[in-house]
């Protein structure tokens, strides 16, 4: 999500590179420039002017330290006028309400609202504790309560039933009633979407609002919809207390620029971002990490989340205390960390989040991340027997010939695997040594972010 934009705003600093200061010339020429980025990202074009002109008046109005270069301040003055407009700070879900809370997802057809469900489900039943229920309102797509009902079960929370023949206020009554019994602590209710905004949904959804009575009304829309989802925002927001957005299918959006719409059209907050087809693909939304991420800054703090999240801390521990003993780090470990990595979301996942220096090309770096190649360095591992896993030095001519055999690969794909491994396990070796400060000082930048000890 917001490739595009990145790009250009980080040509944009550049071309200021080598100026003395900020004038009203250079800063109409970059403005400019930025105007045209913003356009191309498909943000709606009043909040481009908008945007730009508070941008404007802050360029010209800024004293530039004598540190700072004057792409560095344009830079700065950009990202908190991001953060600005996409919405200052993280909004967490007010739940604290009499048992159940209701939470309401609304908007087009197609938008990814059942499929959110699902995830929202999953990351209040794992995250927070919560004991949910999940019910489909949406009685003009039988198939959509099929999905939802597999997708609870998936998740590990409560269904509701429904059937096409009921209406959607007297669904709403039953599950309440179903929730209360069942001591359930969240409802959250998939309503009916259609392909464009008429009178009948709007109706519909309505009437859903004033039964269930939701503590948080959050309006779903699909990342690539453009400006036909600015125009739902904007009738969506006129029908219902909106509390918040929920912005969906964002790894398939370079642009990203409807993020920036919405916000600015509702005044409302995106409190979760969908970033893949799996039930645990939901981010909270934080605007400043995400200014960061496309300024090519980064988001380490996110990373570190799901790191946390996602990692086997007991394996992550077990190698940790294996390596302090010498024992080395074996084949077995080195599937472990590339299943880890698969799980989250692989290497190019990891590098939308992490700092690219200036001179870097993020694309040429994920272009040589191929997500195969681990599924390929996984089935070669798989492949082995566990005493060859153990003691790599055993694979001679004839077993490498059998693994790449049994992975359906060339000898080559089992060398590369061997080359790699034997890199990792001296990396890990200067690590177990405390040699991780050395090692970090020759990475460029050298040293430690502030605040990261190892």
């Amino acid at each position: 999500m917001f490739e595009n934009l990145s790009g250009r705003l980080q040509d944009v600093s550049r071309s200021l590179t080598g100026k003395g200061r900020l004038t009203e010339d250079n800063v109409k020429d970059t403005l400019r420039q930025v105007r045209l980025a913003l356009l191309e990202a498909d943000v709606a074009l009043p909040v481009v002017k908008t945007f730009t002109e508070r941008v404007r008046e802050r360029a010209l109005g800024a004293e530039v330290g004598r540190s700072l270069t004057p792409g560095q301040a344009f830079i700065k003055i950009i990202h908190s006028e991001l953060v600005r407009v996409l919405g200052d700070a993280n909004v967490p879900l007010e739940l604290k309400a009499r048992p159940p809370a209701v939470v309401l997802l609304a908007g087009l057809q197609g938008a990814g609202k059942t499929t959110t469900a699902g995830k929202l489900a999953r990351r209040l039943v794992e995250a927070e504790r919560k004991k949910v229920l999940l019910v489909s309102v949406d009685v003009h797509r039988p198939a959509a309560i099929l999905q939802l009902e597999r997708l609870a079960a998936e998740v590990g929370a409560g269904f509701v039933a429904s059937s096409a023949s009921e209406r959607p206020v007297d669904i709403v009554d039953r599950a309440l009633d179903e929730a209360r019994r069942a001591h359930a602590d969240v409802l959250v209710v998939d309503t009916a979407g259609r392909l464009h905004v008429d009178d009948e949904m709007m109706a519909e959804v309505v009437a859903v609002h004033e039964r269930a009575q939701p503590v948080e009304t959050l309006f779903v829309v699909d990342s690539m919809a453009g400006q036909d989802a600015v125009n739902a925002a904007k009738a969506f927001d006129t029908s219902l207390p909106l509390t918040g957005v929920v912005l969906t299918k964002a790894d398939g959006d370079a642009k990203g620029g409807v993020a920036l719409s919405v916000v600015e059209v509702t005044g409302k907050p995106v409190r979760f971002v969908g970033t893949g087809e799996k039930s645990d693909a939901l981010e909270a939304f934080h605007p400043d990490r995400m200014a960061s991420r496309i300024l090519g800054m980064g988001d380490v703090l996110s990373l570190v989340e799901e790191i946390e999240g996602k990692v086997e801390r007991d394996k992550a521990e077990k190698l940790a205390k294996k390596l302090k003993k010498g024992q080395g780090f074996d084949l077995a470990d080195l599937r472990d960390q590339l299943e880890q990595m698969m799980n989250m979301g692989g290497i190019a996942a990891m590098l939308d989040k992490m700092p690219i220096p200036g001179k870097v090309n993020p694309d040429a770096l994920k272009a040589g991340t191929d997500e195969r190649q681990l599924k390929r360095q996984i089935a070669v591992i798989n492949s082995m027997t566990p005493r060859e896993r153990r003691f790599p030095k055993l694979i001679n001519g004839s077993r490498k010939k059998r693994i790449a055999a049994g992975a359906g690969l060339a000898v080559q794909d089992v060398n590369r695997l061997l080359k790699q491994h034997t890199q990792m396990e001296r990396m890990m070796k200067k690590m177990a040594r405390g040699g991780m400060k050395k090692m970090l000082r020759g990475m460029p930048g050298g040293g430690l972010p502030p605040g990261f000890r190892p």
